[in-house]
């Protein structure tokens, strides 16, 4: 299916209550994405990410991620966008951490499960944000008060979660360590086979267990984390695309850029001016 994609204008921060038939069709945003939804169930569709769902949950987006929901009935749904020149999630780690988190983590799948009480709490914090955000003059700095908030408390439960061992299967040593590999060679080492020999396990194998591990091939996942340091450096460095396609190993930027749009569906320059360069590329100069 075509992806449908939003309007082009720059948006900073909105939040909405949608529906979510909204979703029923691939979609690209350029912001940031959450979604609350108290109630429903359906499926979660982020790029190549699938996963079933059931409210009360959380569910995460990173800019121009292809999203979908799948539901049997309407489920209801807040939705909230922000640009990275609204907050910065990278300046703003150690309030939040929901960097590598909730958003661009290509491992764990983007969503945080509510208990009852917790969602009552989300209710009252997304209401507050939607009445703010209605005020003829919204506040700038109560808005992201309230988001550094949401996201904090979203990072706190999923934290939890991770640690009791409820997010996804049990650990598995063997891909635990071919995600510290990956995270060491993706630059140099691009086909599964190469992997498997660093494990000592068959090719298929290791395909199979990495399928059941991390819901994705490992030729998936190679793609994934090259596409996102082409991201990570697109946002948050002042670097050309020459200079981003040479340093990610690639022959020349045309081959990087059919590469990125190919994984993406923008262009890297399109993906930078969409979603700008972060406050963080110029801290690091300083």
């Amino acid at each position: 299916m075509k992806a449908v994609h939003a309007d082009t204008r720059e948006l900073l921060f909105s939040v909405t209550e949608a529906p979510s038939a909204a979703f029923s069709q691939p979609l690209q945003l350029a912001e940031y994405v959450v979604m609350f939804i108290p109630a429903g169930k359906g499926v979660y569709h982020a790029d190549v990410t699938t996963f079933a769902f059931s409210g009360p949950v959380l569910l995460f987006a990173t800019p121009f991620q292809l999203l979908r929901l799948e539901t049997k009935a309407e489920v209801p749904l807040s939705l909230l966008r922000f640009h990275g020149d609204f907050y910065c999630i990278e300046h703003h780690r150690a309030e939040v951490a929901c960097n590598g988190l909730l958003f661009n983590n290509i491992y764990q799948q983007p969503f945080v499960q509510l208990a009852p009480g917790e969602a009552a709490d989300f209710s009252q914090l997304i209401a507050q944000l939607q009445t703010e955000f209605k005020q003829p003059e919204p506040s700038g700095i109560v808005l992201k008060a309230y988001l550094q908030l949401l996201l904090a408390k979203s990072s706190a439960i999923k934290l939890k979660t991770l640690a009791a061992g409820e997010d996804g299967p049990p650990a598995d040593e063997q891909m635990e360590q071919f995600r510290q590999l990956l995270d060491q060679h993706y630059l140099t080492l691009h086909k599964p086979a190469d992997y498997a020999e660093l494990l000592a396990v068959s090719p298929n194998h290791f395909t199979k267990k990495c399928n059941r591990y991390f819901g994705k091939s490992p030729s998936r996942l190679i793609q994934d984390r090259l596409v996102l340091e082409a991201k990570k450096q697109l946002h948050l460095t002042r670097k050309s695309v020459k200079e981003i396609a040479y340093a990610l190993r690639f022959d020349d930027e045309f081959y990087f850029s059919r590469f990125f749009k190919k994984h993406t569906g923008v262009s890297p320059q399109t993906f930078r001016r969409r979603t700008g360069i972060s406050i963080v590329a110029d801290l690091s100069m300083q």
